[in-house]
């Protein structure tokens, strides 16, 4: 008999002559092994029974577990399965590590003789290549994701690999811009008509994909207040041609054009409205008249009406940055997500209460509920006009 490849299943001749297959399909609560057993009058009519078996377990979600399963083997069907649970953002960057490290350096590992010194050569293999330790580390927590779930799925992994510490996050100099840079940075804006998509960063703490995907009916310009439950984001095809997209169940989108989609934005505590200042009322306002016509309503698009990309947007961000003539002390840009960093460092040294913050930014470090969010505007609006007038924010009008 022809030697079989893996994954073809356990394949004997009975003394009758028939062949029988079995496929292993996990373990059951008692630790037992599970199998399933098919019977041919050739060999590769069992293999072809076989594969059908697999097929079907896979389409019903289950996972098909052998002694013998490698690392690759099982990251090629934790990623199917990943994809169905996470944004289509965090999955990429997960199949990233997959794909570049965890593969090349333990693919060929057998899940259950996997070892302490196997889970730090990832490390190795990583800063070696003269990566930061902030990669080593997402590497290695996705490593650990892996294994914990192919506990879950009835593979065996030795329980003390679990307890492996991954490397530390290298250190970086992301922090809230300056107050003497925030003011310049808002005094360029204050003089081009989209001078409320950076006000949305500065003063709001808007994330960058809110920001863009921030349509007018979610804003109140009588009321005073945004809105925000949406954010512009790119899914992946499942099908180009038919116009199918990966989805995560549950999650609640929005199609625009093309890949691009309106997400719900990424917690429960993101879902938030933000009161605003009347110096933002009046940029809106006044941007309003003259804004791109977008087809989906959207606030900040680009010049044809489509939806801005991150790409576009972060390079008006540098440009308004050249235009103030600000740069990080180390030379480089500041980062869009740094804007809101100063939006939070702002609001606590004005000594507002972290609650008040969290409503604001919609963070969900400090837990409050969606019901002290909404009943307490009128302090949220109090903590956002006082950081307006520390910004010189007090002008009911723009300039021009």
């Amino acid at each position: 008999m022809a030697r079989r490849m893996k994954g073809e299943g356990g394949i004997t001749q009975r003394k009758d002559g028939r062949y029988m297959g079995t496929i292993e399909t996990g373990w059951d609560a008692a630790g037992k092994r599970r199998r399933k057993t098919v019977y041919g009058r050739t060999q590769r009519e069992v293999v072809i029974k076989l594969a059908a078996e697999r097929k079907a377990l896979t389409e019903h979600g289950a996972v098909v577990t052998s002694a013998r399963t490698t690392v690759h083997t099982w990251a090629d069907q934790w990623l199917a399965l990943h994809e169905t649970v996470v944004r289509s953002s965090s999955e990429a960057t997960d199949r990233s590590a997959v794909r570049l490290w965890i593969i090349p350096v333990l693919g060929r590992k057998r899940l259950d003789a996997i070892t302490p010194a196997d889970i730090r050569s990832l490390t190795t293999a990583i800063t070696t290549a003269g990566r930061s330790s902030t990669t080593a580390h997402r590497a290695h927590a996705v490593l650990m994701k892996m294994l914990r779930d192919a506990i879950l799925e009835g593979h065996r992994v030795p329980p003390r690999i679990l307890l492996v510490k991954g490397p530390p996050l290298a250190p970086h100099d992301r922090d809230a811009i300056p107050l003497a840079d925030a003011l310049l940075l808002l005094d360029v804006a204050s003089r081009r008509p989209d001078a409320s998509r950076w006000v949305a960063a500065l003063l709001q703490g808007m994330r960058q994909g809110e920001c863009l995907g921030l349509t007018w009916d979610a804003v109140d310009l009588d009321a005073g207040r945004i809105t925000v439950n949406w954010q512009l984001d790119t899914l992946p095809y499942l099908d180009r041609d038919a116009g199918t997209f990966k989805v995560k169940p549950g999650l609640r989108v929005r199609h625009l054009e093309g890949a691009w989609h309106l997400t719900e934005v990424k917690t429960e505590h993101g879902e938030r409205t933000i009161p605003l200042v009347p110096w933002m009322a009046a940029a809106l306002t006044a941007w309003r008249k003259v804004a791109p016509t977008s087809p989906h309503g959207l606030i900040w698009p680009r010049a044809d009406g489509r939806p801005r990309s991150d790409r576009d947007d972060r390079a008006e961000w540098h440009a308004l940055q050249d235009q103030a003539g600000v740069r990080h002390a180390s030379g480089r840009y500041y980062g869009v997500h740094e804007a809101r960093h100063t939006c939070a460092t702002l609001l606590m040294v004005a000594g507002v209460d972290p609650k008040i913050i969290t409503a604001i930014l919609g963070h969900s470090s400090i837990v409050t509920s969606r019901l002290y969010m909404h009943t307490d505007e009128a302090t949220k609006r109090a903590a956002l006009e006082g950081i307006a007038a520390r910004l010189g924010l007090l002008a009911p009008q723009l300039e021009g």
